[in-house]
């Protein structure tokens, strides 16, 4: 059921303007915004709150952040476009820049996450056919029960969600899709010479932010370096310091075979995303093989950079870590019948809440937001808790406190 109108201010006339001219493919909180600053956001009657979704992990650096507005600023007034068909002065530079920032020989950049999964898939498939042997049509890819890349009818042919299945048949072929964080089973999987790659994500975010077993990646990284399978890490939500590390595989020492990035690569300024391989993977691809037209544009490019810088100059891993921790000791501190489970690592959190209404993470969602903190629920009973990298410790504190305080909302 979507979200009823409320009957006050400027926030019905937008809402009716969307319900009315917009297709129904979301069903966010009744709230609109106009203004975004830091961890806070305003809507358009002028109430503030802390935003704990961060875009779903785009905002890392919080909204509008000055250093990425003036870089974004500065280059949109001087060159934002060009295509592939021709050079520009940000893209060579940005391609030095993200692949020494990673440790990677190449980059190939695009615009969106799923873009970024597309991409990868083809690759992976490329370098199956042309380097490790895969007779032509046969290569398989690895997938996990319960991932969440995109929406493509290419990515969601691997789905096990629904939602995103049913009726946008017929699917893609070539995929295996085999259970999360069990490596009994990958290693079963890998048993096929046509397994070309294993497409995973370090934390299931949109799952309810699952994270597997320590040593999980590391062990399933070495199970298809034996198998000669690409291992390829989709950080598209959980890097870029979300998780306490730049990358969640950092976690434990993983370098990925291919890395795909996206959301706060954008800085929350634009879709950037991309993909990073050495050579003997990148180089399989051709040109007119693969592109986009706005993939590598000067205004992402310059974007891009400064998003990356800040996340250094500002320490936010360690933000990330100190704040996490903060987070999930507060919200076990609470002690409340209401959450079953806290878990997630870094400021990458989600709850479980334990209520007899299925509407109940819905339910609480609206009283969070009417206390001044904006969440979105995930798979019914799951509230992501995701807050901007930037926040503080007593930002963090008050927000513990209006969680507390909106709970009994479900007595």
């Amino acid at each position: 059921m979507r979200s009823i109108i409320p009957d006050h201010g400027k926030t019905s006339q937008y809402l009716a303007l969307e319900e009315q001219y917009g297709a129904h493919n979301y069903h966010p909180l009744p709230v609109v915004l106009d203004r975004g600053e830091g961890v806070f956001v305003w809507d358009v009657d002028g109430k503030k709150y802390y935003d704990f979704l961060s875009g779903y992990s785009a905002l890392n650096q919080g909204h509008c952040h000055p250093a990425i507005v003036k870089a974004f600023v500065e280059q949109a007034q001087r060159l934002s476009l060009t295509s592939r068909a021709f050079y520009s002065d940000q893209l060579g530079e940005y391609s030095r820049y993200v692949t020494h920032y990673f440790g990677y020989d190449r980059v190939l950049p695009m615009n969106t996450g799923v873009e970024a999964v597309e991409t990868a898939i083809k690759l992976c498939r490329k370098w199956a056919y042309e380097v490790k042997g895969v007779k032509a049509g046969k290569a398989v890819i690895i997938a996990c029960e319960g991932n969440f890349h995109g929406r493509t009818t290419g990515v969601v042919s691997f789905s096990s969600d629904p939602a995103s299945t049913k009726n946008f048949g017929p699917f893609l072929p070539g995929f295996e899709v085999i259970p999360y964080n069990d490596l009994d089973a990958l290693e079963n999987a890998l048993e096929s010479a046509n397994v070309a790659g294993f497409l995973v994500e370090p934390i299931q975010g949109e799952a309810g932010v699952i994270v597997p077993d320590d040593g999980y990646l590391s062990k399933a990284k070495a199970l298809c370096k034996r198998a000669n399978v690409l291992f390829i890490a989709d950080e598209i939500q959980t890097g870029l310091s979300r998780t306490g590390r730049m990358l969640a595989c950092d976690h434990e020492d993983v370098r990925p075979d291919i890395l795909l990035l996206g959301k706060a690569l954008g800085g929350g300024m634009m879709p950037v995303s991309a993909v990073l391989a050495d050579d003997e993977i990148m180089l399989t691809l051709k040109p007119g093989e693969h592109g986009s037209t706005y993939g590598g544009n000067p205004l992402a490019c310059k974007t891009a950079m400064v998003a990356l810088q800040v996340l250094k100059d500002e320490g936010l891993s360690a933000n990330a870590t100190a704040m996490g921790e903060l987070l999930r000791s507060g919200l076990n501190d609470l002690g409340s019948r209401h959450i079953s489970i806290v878990r997630g690592k870094g400021l990458l959190n989600a709850i479980v809440i334990e209520h007899s209404d299925k509407d109940a993470a819905w339910r609480l969602c609206l009283e969070l937001k009417e206390n001044g903190l904006l969440a979105k629920p995930t798979h019914g009973d799951k509230i992501r808790f995701a807050p901007p990298l930037i926040i503080s410790k007593e930002q963090l504190l008050d927000c513990v406190q209006i969680i507390g305080k909106s709970l009994s909302c479900l007595d």
